[in-house]
Protein backbone atom coordinates (compact mmCIF):
# COMPACT_ATOMS: atom_id res chain seq x y z
CA UNK A 1 0.00 0.00 0.00
CA UNK A 2 2.79 2.32 0.82
CA UNK A 3 5.02 1.55 -2.45
CA UNK A 4 1.52 2.05 -4.51
CA UNK A 5 1.20 5.64 -2.46
CA UNK A 6 4.65 6.16 -3.34
CA UNK A 7 4.60 5.30 -7.43
CA UNK A 8 1.18 7.50 -7.42
CA UNK A 9 3.42 10.45 -5.98
CA UNK A 10 6.11 10.20 -8.37
CA UNK A 11 3.74 9.58 -11.22
CA UNK A 12 1.92 12.98 -10.48
CA UNK A 13 5.15 15.01 -10.81
CA UNK A 14 7.16 13.66 -12.86
CA UNK A 15 9.37 16.04 -13.86
CA UNK A 16 10.22 16.81 -9.81
CA UNK A 17 10.82 12.92 -10.04
CA UNK A 18 13.44 13.41 -12.77
CA UNK A 19 15.18 15.89 -11.53
CA UNK A 20 16.06 14.05 -8.16
CA UNK A 21 16.65 11.02 -10.15
CA UNK A 22 19.31 12.81 -12.61
CA UNK A 23 21.01 14.56 -9.42
CA UNK A 24 21.60 11.18 -8.33
CA UNK A 25 22.74 9.34 -11.11
CA UNK A 26 24.66 12.02 -11.96
CA UNK A 27 26.92 11.61 -8.47
CA UNK A 28 27.01 8.01 -8.30
CA UNK A 29 28.12 7.68 -12.19
CA UNK A 30 31.21 9.95 -11.02
CA UNK A 31 31.34 7.83 -7.51
CA UNK A 32 31.63 4.59 -9.32
CA UNK A 33 34.12 6.16 -11.91
CA UNK A 34 36.31 7.37 -8.95
CA UNK A 35 36.33 4.49 -7.31
CA UNK A 36 37.57 2.69 -10.45
CA UNK A 37 40.09 5.16 -10.86
CA UNK A 38 41.04 5.02 -7.35
CA UNK A 39 41.27 0.68 -7.67
CA UNK A 40 43.59 1.52 -10.97
CA UNK A 41 45.94 3.99 -9.63
CA UNK A 42 46.43 1.66 -6.41
CA UNK A 43 47.46 -1.35 -9.38
CA UNK A 44 49.59 1.43 -10.60
CA UNK A 45 51.72 2.48 -8.36
CA UNK A 46 52.24 -1.66 -6.63
CA UNK A 47 53.35 -2.37 -10.34
CA UNK A 48 55.91 0.25 -10.53
CA UNK A 49 57.10 -0.33 -6.91
CA UNK A 50 57.34 -4.37 -7.58
CA UNK A 51 58.41 -4.29 -11.07
CA UNK A 52 62.60 -3.52 -10.70
CA UNK A 53 64.40 -6.12 -9.87
CA UNK A 54 67.64 -6.75 -8.12
CA UNK A 55 70.50 -8.42 -8.83
CA UNK A 56 73.43 -9.42 -7.27
CA UNK A 57 76.32 -11.17 -9.99
CA UNK A 58 78.36 -14.07 -8.14
CA UNK A 59 81.99 -13.92 -7.85
CA UNK A 60 83.75 -16.33 -10.66
CA UNK A 61 84.95 -18.95 -7.59
CA UNK A 62 81.73 -18.96 -6.23
CA UNK A 63 81.09 -22.32 -5.12
CA UNK A 64 77.12 -24.27 -5.55
CA UNK A 65 76.56 -24.63 -1.47
CA UNK A 66 77.60 -20.99 -1.32
CA UNK A 67 74.81 -19.82 -4.04
CA UNK A 68 72.53 -22.70 -2.13
CA UNK A 69 72.67 -21.09 1.07
CA UNK A 70 72.74 -17.06 -0.45
CA UNK A 71 69.64 -17.98 -2.12
CA UNK A 72 68.06 -19.49 1.05
CA UNK A 73 68.56 -16.40 3.10
CA UNK A 74 67.33 -14.20 0.37
CA UNK A 75 64.07 -16.20 -0.35
CA UNK A 76 63.47 -16.44 3.45
CA UNK A 77 63.60 -12.43 3.83
CA UNK A 78 59.66 -10.84 3.74
CA UNK A 79 60.72 -8.02 1.84
CA UNK A 80 61.56 -9.97 -0.87
CA UNK A 81 59.82 -12.05 -3.85
CA UNK A 82 60.60 -13.95 -6.81
CA UNK A 83 64.67 -14.99 -5.46
CA UNK A 84 65.78 -17.32 -8.64
CA UNK A 85 69.09 -18.07 -9.50
CA UNK A 86 70.14 -17.38 -12.81
CA UNK A 87 73.51 -19.77 -14.43
CA UNK A 88 76.27 -18.71 -17.14
CA UNK A 89 74.21 -21.01 -19.56
CA UNK A 90 71.39 -19.49 -18.77
CA UNK A 91 72.36 -16.09 -18.43
CA UNK A 92 73.78 -16.67 -22.12
CA UNK A 93 70.70 -18.10 -23.09
CA UNK A 94 68.51 -14.84 -22.01
CA UNK A 95 71.21 -12.71 -23.89
CA UNK A 96 70.49 -14.99 -27.26
CA UNK A 97 67.02 -14.34 -27.25
CA UNK A 98 67.53 -10.64 -26.62
CA UNK A 99 69.86 -10.61 -29.66
CA UNK A 100 67.91 -12.99 -32.01
CA UNK A 101 67.21 -10.76 -34.55
CA UNK A 102 71.09 -10.42 -34.94
CA UNK A 103 72.35 -13.95 -34.65
CA UNK A 104 76.12 -12.91 -35.06
CA UNK A 105 76.35 -11.09 -31.72
CA UNK A 106 75.24 -14.60 -30.02
CA UNK A 107 77.67 -16.39 -32.16
CA UNK A 108 80.62 -14.52 -30.51
CA UNK A 109 79.81 -15.28 -26.61
CA UNK A 110 80.45 -18.11 -24.32
CA UNK A 111 78.99 -18.67 -20.89
CA UNK A 112 82.22 -18.11 -19.09
CA UNK A 113 81.98 -14.32 -19.60
CA UNK A 114 78.98 -13.87 -18.34
CA UNK A 115 78.46 -13.85 -14.58
CA UNK A 116 76.32 -16.31 -12.44
CA UNK A 117 73.12 -14.12 -10.25
CA UNK A 118 70.83 -14.21 -7.82
CA UNK A 119 67.76 -11.56 -9.01
CA UNK A 120 64.44 -10.84 -6.98
CA UNK A 121 62.31 -7.82 -6.49
CA UNK A 122 61.21 -5.89 -3.11
CA UNK A 123 57.29 -5.65 -2.04
CA UNK A 124 58.14 -2.38 -1.67
CA UNK A 125 60.14 0.02 -3.00
CA UNK A 126 61.36 1.47 -0.29
CA UNK A 127 63.03 -1.32 1.24
CA UNK A 128 65.09 -1.32 -2.23
CA UNK A 129 68.05 0.51 -1.05
CA UNK A 130 68.59 -0.89 2.39
CA UNK A 131 68.23 -4.67 0.72
CA UNK A 132 71.08 -3.62 -2.03
CA UNK A 133 73.30 -2.35 0.82
CA UNK A 134 72.92 -5.84 2.66
CA UNK A 135 73.42 -7.88 -0.76
CA UNK A 136 76.41 -5.92 -1.34
CA UNK A 137 78.31 -6.92 2.29
CA UNK A 138 77.82 -10.97 0.81
CA UNK A 139 80.92 -12.04 0.36
CA UNK A 140 80.31 -14.30 -2.42
CA UNK A 141 78.63 -10.91 -4.31
CA UNK A 142 80.68 -9.27 -7.08
CA UNK A 143 78.52 -6.48 -7.41
CA UNK A 144 74.67 -5.66 -7.22
CA UNK A 145 72.33 -3.99 -10.35
CA UNK A 146 69.31 -2.41 -9.86
CA UNK A 147 67.15 -2.70 -13.11
CA UNK A 148 64.73 -0.12 -13.76
CA UNK A 149 63.06 1.11 -17.29
CA UNK A 150 63.25 4.37 -15.66
CA UNK A 151 66.52 5.21 -14.98
CA UNK A 152 67.71 3.80 -11.78
CA UNK A 153 66.87 3.10 -8.16
CA UNK A 154 66.56 7.21 -7.51
CA UNK A 155 64.94 8.26 -10.30
CA UNK A 156 62.47 4.95 -9.98
CA UNK A 157 61.55 6.13 -6.13
CA UNK A 158 60.84 9.62 -7.62
CA UNK A 159 58.78 8.58 -10.07
CA UNK A 160 56.99 5.96 -7.53
CA UNK A 161 56.73 9.47 -5.31
CA UNK A 162 55.36 11.57 -8.02
CA UNK A 163 52.37 8.86 -8.71
CA UNK A 164 51.55 8.78 -5.24
CA UNK A 165 51.78 12.26 -4.66
CA UNK A 166 49.22 12.60 -7.88
CA UNK A 167 47.05 9.95 -7.13
CA UNK A 168 46.49 11.22 -3.77
CA UNK A 169 45.65 14.80 -4.89
CA UNK A 170 42.62 13.10 -7.44
CA UNK A 171 41.65 11.11 -4.36
CA UNK A 172 41.24 14.19 -1.85
CA UNK A 173 39.99 16.23 -5.20
CA UNK A 174 37.55 13.49 -6.36
CA UNK A 175 36.01 12.58 -2.81
CA UNK A 176 35.73 16.50 -2.42
CA UNK A 177 33.68 16.57 -5.75
CA UNK A 178 31.50 13.47 -4.34
CA UNK A 179 30.86 15.07 -1.57
CA UNK A 180 30.00 18.37 -3.15
CA UNK A 181 27.40 15.94 -5.16
CA UNK A 182 26.22 14.18 -2.30
CA UNK A 183 25.18 17.43 -0.50
CA UNK A 184 23.49 18.51 -3.55
CA UNK A 185 21.20 15.23 -3.99
CA UNK A 186 20.54 15.49 -0.34
CA UNK A 187 19.61 19.24 -0.98
CA UNK A 188 17.39 18.19 -3.82
CA UNK A 189 15.64 15.53 -2.05
CA UNK A 190 14.89 17.66 0.81
CA UNK A 191 13.37 20.14 -1.21
CA UNK A 192 11.28 17.61 -3.39
CA UNK A 193 10.00 15.68 -0.35
CA UNK A 194 9.22 19.19 1.06
CA UNK A 195 7.65 20.00 -1.98
CA UNK A 196 5.81 16.48 -2.06
CA UNK A 197 4.48 17.16 1.67
CA UNK A 198 2.91 20.69 1.18
CA UNK A 199 1.21 18.84 -1.81
CA UNK A 200 -0.23 16.31 0.20
CA UNK A 201 -0.61 18.42 3.48
CA UNK A 202 -4.58 18.15 3.12
CA UNK A 203 -4.08 14.41 2.60
CA UNK A 204 -1.89 14.10 5.54
CA UNK A 205 -4.43 16.19 7.67
CA UNK A 206 -7.12 13.94 7.12
CA UNK A 207 -4.96 11.14 7.94
CA UNK A 208 -3.97 12.38 10.89
CA UNK A 209 -7.11 13.67 12.35
CA UNK A 210 -8.87 9.41 11.54
CA UNK A 211 -6.11 8.42 13.85
CA UNK A 212 -3.15 7.36 11.58
CA UNK A 213 0.28 7.02 13.04
CA UNK A 214 3.47 9.14 12.51
CA UNK A 215 4.78 6.13 10.99
CA UNK A 216 2.10 5.64 8.25
CA UNK A 217 1.68 8.91 7.39
CA UNK A 218 5.44 9.06 7.15
CA UNK A 219 6.35 5.25 5.02
CA UNK A 220 5.25 6.38 2.01
CA UNK A 221 7.06 9.54 1.79
CA UNK A 222 10.58 7.76 3.05
CA UNK A 223 9.54 4.62 0.26
CA UNK A 224 9.24 7.48 -2.47
CA UNK A 225 12.80 9.23 -1.35
CA UNK A 226 14.58 5.27 -1.67
CA UNK A 227 12.87 4.78 -5.01
CA UNK A 228 14.63 8.19 -6.16
CA UNK A 229 18.01 6.98 -4.49
CA UNK A 230 17.56 3.11 -5.84
CA UNK A 231 17.01 4.13 -9.42
CA UNK A 232 19.55 6.86 -9.20
CA UNK A 233 22.40 4.55 -7.72
CA UNK A 234 21.46 1.64 -10.72
CA UNK A 235 21.16 3.82 -13.40
CA UNK A 236 24.38 5.58 -12.16
CA UNK A 237 26.63 2.14 -11.98
CA UNK A 238 24.90 0.88 -15.19
CA UNK A 239 26.38 3.74 -17.06
CA UNK A 240 29.55 3.39 -15.43
CA UNK A 241 30.01 -0.35 -15.84
CA UNK A 242 29.18 -0.06 -19.71
CA UNK A 243 31.70 2.43 -20.17
CA UNK A 244 34.27 0.60 -18.27
CA UNK A 245 33.41 -2.84 -19.66
CA UNK A 246 34.18 -1.22 -23.17
CA UNK A 247 36.68 0.17 -22.60
CA UNK A 248 38.24 -2.23 -20.13
CA UNK A 249 40.02 -4.23 -23.35
CA UNK A 250 41.33 -0.79 -25.00
CA UNK A 251 42.95 0.54 -21.98
CA UNK A 252 44.73 -3.44 -20.94
CA UNK A 253 45.75 -3.39 -24.58
CA UNK A 254 47.40 0.39 -23.99
CA UNK A 255 49.05 -0.39 -20.44
CA UNK A 256 50.55 -3.70 -21.60
CA UNK A 257 51.72 -5.61 -18.13
CA UNK A 258 50.07 -2.62 -16.52
CA UNK A 259 47.59 -4.27 -14.55
CA UNK A 260 45.50 -1.28 -14.24
CA UNK A 261 41.71 -3.21 -14.24
CA UNK A 262 41.74 -6.98 -14.19
CA UNK A 263 42.11 -8.96 -17.34
CA UNK A 264 39.72 -11.41 -15.93
CA UNK A 265 35.46 -9.88 -16.36
CA UNK A 266 34.39 -12.29 -13.70
CA UNK A 267 37.52 -10.04 -11.15
CA UNK A 268 36.23 -7.17 -12.56
CA UNK A 269 32.46 -7.54 -11.78
CA UNK A 270 32.97 -8.37 -8.61
CA UNK A 271 34.83 -4.93 -7.84
CA UNK A 272 32.28 -3.76 -9.54
CA UNK A 273 29.36 -5.24 -7.52
CA UNK A 274 31.23 -4.28 -4.24
CA UNK A 275 31.14 -0.89 -5.08
CA UNK A 276 27.12 -0.96 -6.23
CA UNK A 277 26.36 -2.46 -2.44
CA UNK A 278 28.50 0.03 -0.80
CA UNK A 279 26.75 2.93 -2.96
CA UNK A 280 23.10 1.16 -2.61
CA UNK A 281 23.93 1.70 1.42
CA UNK A 282 25.08 5.18 0.80
CA UNK A 283 22.11 5.91 -1.45
CA UNK A 284 19.41 4.64 0.94
CA UNK A 285 21.05 6.52 3.56
CA UNK A 286 21.25 10.15 2.12
CA UNK A 287 17.25 9.54 0.62
CA UNK A 288 16.75 8.87 4.46
CA UNK A 289 18.04 11.38 5.65
CA UNK A 290 16.81 13.78 3.15
CA UNK A 291 13.14 12.85 3.80
CA UNK A 292 13.36 12.75 7.69
CA UNK A 293 15.00 16.24 7.87
CA UNK A 294 11.96 17.77 5.09
CA UNK A 295 9.60 15.57 7.60
CA UNK A 296 11.04 17.24 10.45
CA UNK A 297 11.44 20.63 8.62
CA UNK A 298 7.17 20.14 8.13
CA UNK A 299 6.33 19.30 11.54
CA UNK A 300 7.75 22.39 12.64
CA UNK A 301 6.13 25.06 10.50
CA UNK A 302 3.21 23.20 11.32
Amino acid sequence: MHLKTALNSIRRSPFQAMAAIFVLTTTFFVATVLSIFIYSSGQVIRYFETRPQIIAFLKDDTTESDITILEAKLASDARLKNVSYISKEKALEIYKEATSENPLLSELVSPSIFPASLEFSVNDLTDAESVIDEVKKESIVEEVGFTASLGGESSLTDVVGRLRKVTYYIRVGGSVFVGFLLGTSLLVILIIIGMRITARRGEIEILDLIGATPGFIRSPILIEAVLYALIGVFIGWLSSFILILYSTPTLIRYFGDIPVLPSNTLRLLIILLIILGSEVLIGIVLSLTGSILAVSRARRKK
